[in-house]
């Protein structure tokens, strides 16, 4: 069931993604519209294929092996062989900042990254739990609509980026050579490009970072280690946020790593740690 759910949830991204793109090639009347459709067609087959390369890319993630990290490598595997799924590839990601995210389009397919900062400020215990959190994400086959999404919340940036650039110069000749009308359809596509983008992350369901963090206490048999690490990771991303990378992937983190004023907060793609801590201190094992 929740394998169906990600696969439509993908479904509706990729296409939410193809239907912006060619809109916004429209303005450039039939050639316009004919490049869109070429680098959506692309676009799309690089998100299945390649989003996760893009995103460990990123945020200049270093693939380990067991003699580079024996501790954090033991660590993954013994939660991988707990949780019944193919062992992932293991990064670590050059930032103080504590935190950690799982990515990749399938079971077979994916790779667990670790901060530098995270591996400092965990006790063992603590970061097996997060590393649990991760794996659920694996395990409930959240990792390909997660860097899904991200790829499309940073296109539909990067869109609203170009538009407002296009009509602060007028526009361009679009359809029916309506300069003016073609630049004021510019800007609102400038506006409402964001706005789209935040509810694209918002539709990735706060619930599946409850389901994995359940999934996760379950695999190591210990909520109070998870709920002590977020309380750690959530203090630790305030004094020391995240300075690589792009908020646009800020879903894929077991906290979100980039430090966000009381508004934005309230978009937040991730529910509140004080709930999550709470559900997980009471939850019977």
């Amino acid at each position: 069931m929740i394998t169906m759910m990600n696969q439509i949830k993908t479904i509706i991204f990729l296409g939410a993604l193809t239907a912006l793109m060619l809109w916004f090639g429209s303005f450039w009347g039939t050639s316009g519209l004919t490049i869109a459709l070429a680098f959506v067609l692309l676009m799309n087959i690089g998100a299945y294929f390649f989003s996760d390369k893009i995103v460990l890319m990123m945020y200049k993630a270093k693939e380990i092996k067991e003699k580079d990290a024996p501790g954090l490598f033991k660590l993954v595997k013994e939660v991988a062989d707990d949780a019944n799924l193919p062992m992932p590839r293991v990064f670590i990601v050059p930032s103080d900042t504590p935190n950690a995210f799982a990515t990749g389009r399938s079971p077979k397919h994916s790779a667990v990254a670790c901060t530098r900062g995270i591996m400092d400020l965990l006790s063992k215990d603590e970061l097996k739990g997060v590393i649990a959190h991760e794996m659920s994400h694996i395990g409930n086959r959240d990792t390909l609509i997660m860097v899904i999404a991200s790829t499309i919340a940073g296109v539909i940036s990067y869109l609203a980026m170009m538009a407002k650039f296009a009509a602060l110069f007028g526009g361009m000749s679009g359809r029916d050579d309506r300069e003016g009308g073609n630049a004021l359809g510019l800007l609102v596509l400038a506006i409402i490009t964001p706005i789209i983008a935040i509810l694209i992350q918002l539709a990735i369901s706060r619930s599946r970072e409850y389901m994995a963090d359940e999934r996760g206490a379950r695999v190591i048999k210990n909520p109070g280690a998870l709920a002590s690490a977020l309380e750690k990771l959530e203090s630790g991303v305030k004094h020391n946020p995240m300075r690589l990378g792009s908020e646009a992937t800020s879903s894929l983190f077991i906290v979100n790593p980039f430090k966000a004023s009381a508004m934005l907060s309230l978009l937040n793609t991730h529910p509140s740690t004080k709930e999550r801590v709470k559900r997980l201190r009471e939850l019977k094992i």
